[in-house]
């Protein structure tokens, strides 16, 4: 199964499971995942399963009771149980992530840039991308891609606008050879 089907599925199945608390067990996920990628060789098979699930509910504390933090801990269990943590999480964390937010509609845009933005233009860029998607919130998510040489692409889903002056040489390039 490709990666990007695997990881849908998986975030499908832990948004499911949490029902309601799905953005508190989001957050107890995205809490755990740092510390237990931190561990040296790796988490692998039934064994390590047992006791990660043991660290992890001896690490809650208070939130033991809380079922979003025991959703949590028995998803990361059972990922590691099918060999499936290591390669995957990132993705499935990403895709759980898209799934919460397209669920409060939230819109995520990728800004690529070979500097970082200055003097307000995030706020500027949110503010236009809201008016013309009537989306109620943007995640801007701000990539630095020093070969874009200097402007900016935004990607937004399937769309991108390039305003990067390497996009902007290439269409030059392109217009020479064929003008």
């Amino acid at each position: 199964m490709p990666g990007g089907l695997l990881s849908n599925r998986w975030a499908a199945a832990f948004i499911g499971a949490c029902g309601t608390g799905a953005d508190s067990g989001f957050l107890c996920l995205k809490a755990m995942v740092p510390a237990l990628k931190a561990i040296p060789g790796g988490l692998f098979g039934q064994g390590a399963a047992l006791r990660l699930e043991g660290l992890l509910r001896e690490g809650l504390g208070d939130l033991r009771s809380a079922p979003e933090a025991e959703y949590a801990v028995r998803f990361l269990s059972l990922l590691v149980r099918k060999n499936l943590f290591r390669r995957h999480i990132d993705s499935i964390v990403r895709q759980i992530e898209r799934r919460l937010d397209a669920q409060k509609g939230i819109l995520e845009a990728v800004l690529e840039c070979a500097a970082p933005p200055e003097g307000g233009f995030e706020e500027y860029l949110k503010s236009g991308i809201k008016k013309r998607t009537g989306a109620p919130e943007i995640r801007l998510l701000i990539c630095r891609k020093p070969e874009i040489l200097g402007g900016y692409r935004l990607r937004i889903g399937g769309f991108c606008v390039d305003a990067s002056l390497k996009g902007l040489l290439a269409n030059m390039a392109k217009e020479l050879e064929h003008g």
